[in-house]
């Protein structure tokens, strides 16, 4: 059963939000050649003790960080740790947040010092499928016009989609109902209406979009080793349409 959110409880998830925006900002100021994954994930831990915000992510089947780091072949879920950060590398940093029991979730993918053209037209992309999504969300469609709108943006520029990993409805758990596939058909699945609240993630990959998940039970990483980016935003679904809680 999907449950859509009163205006006021949307407001404590736009809170949620803005402290992950946060974790962002203090992630990406951290994210320079030499540092640590462990290191972008302290910072995130200094943002929600900053902001008496509790990590939606610490703790969730196990995982043992507030912030899912993952560079260059790891998709997503990647468990910060000693792994250093290069010149030339891409870095996925996947957060979220709980305010009075409210949650909210975002991911970016950001450069570490300068990157090569299709690194940087790997990320353009992916950024993009997330804002065509973004822009179908409403209420009406299909949730299959979202997956379409995110598929063919990245598809277009060659790029491969990741298919098992996707979407969600958020409140007061980080993953509810219904699941938001990053693919079509259009005009499928379920009806989009306003008070609903989804996370939105097009995962994209500069191979083939297959995945494999490596012995912590946790990282995922491309099959063929190639570069992913992952992008996502929370959005709440209005009658004036779509409305992004995860923005600064």
């Amino acid at each position: 059963m999907v449950l859509r959110k009163t205006a006021s409880q949307i407001a404590h998830m736009r809170r949620a939000g803005a402290v992950v925006a946060e974790m962002h900002q203090a992630c990406t100021r951290a994210a320079v050649p030499g540092a640590t994954t462990a290191d972008l994930d302290r910072a995130a831990r200094e943002v929600l003790d900053r902001r008496n915000a509790r990590s939606n992510f610490l703790g969730y089947h196990g995982f043992p960080a507030v912030a899912c780091i993952s560079p260059n072949e790891v998709v997503v879920h990647g468990i910060p740790g000693p792994r250093v950060l290069e010149e030339g590398d891409i870095v996925s940093i996947d957060c979220g947040a709980i305010i009075e029991g409210w949650h909210a979730d975002a991911a970016i993918t950001v450069p570490i010092g300068e990157v090569d053209a299709e690194s940087r037209r790997l990320m353009d992309t992916t950024r993009g499928a997330l804002e065509a999504a973004i822009a179908a969300t409403r209420a009406g469609n299909r949730l299959g016009d979202i997956g379409a709108a995110a598929e063919h943006a990245a598809k277009a520029a060659g790029f491969g989609v990741v298919r098992e990993y996707v979407g969600h409805g958020i409140g007061t758990a980080m993953h509810e109902e219904p699941d938001v596939p990053n693919y079509g058909p259009a005009g499928r699945g379920m009806k989009v209406r306003a008070g609903m609240v989804l996370a939105i993630e097009p995962m994209v990959t500069a191979g083939r979009a297959t995945t494999r998940t490596l012995a912590d039970g946790w990282t995922v990483v491309t099959a063929d080793g190639s570069r992913a980016a992952h992008f996502e935003h929370t959005v709440a679904i209005t009658d004036d349409g779509p409305t992004i809680l995860t923005l600064a």
